[in-house]
């Protein structure tokens, strides 16, 4: 858990991506980058499946 909270505080808060897409396509259009094509949002989808 504490290596997926240091994970979302380093790469995800504040990402100019993630406001960049959800300013112009909302935010499923951005949540949506964030689960599909961002690594960062990868790699947290894998330590998910580990905590399951």
């Amino acid at each position: 858990m504490c290596q997926v909270e240091s994970m979302m505080k380093q790469y995800c808060d504040g990402c100019f991506l993630h406001q960049y897409l959800k300013k112009e396509g909302g935010r499923r259009a951005a949540h949506r980058f964030c689960i599909t094509q961002c690594t960062v949002g990868e790699r947290l989808q894998e330590f998910g499946k580990r905590l399951t």
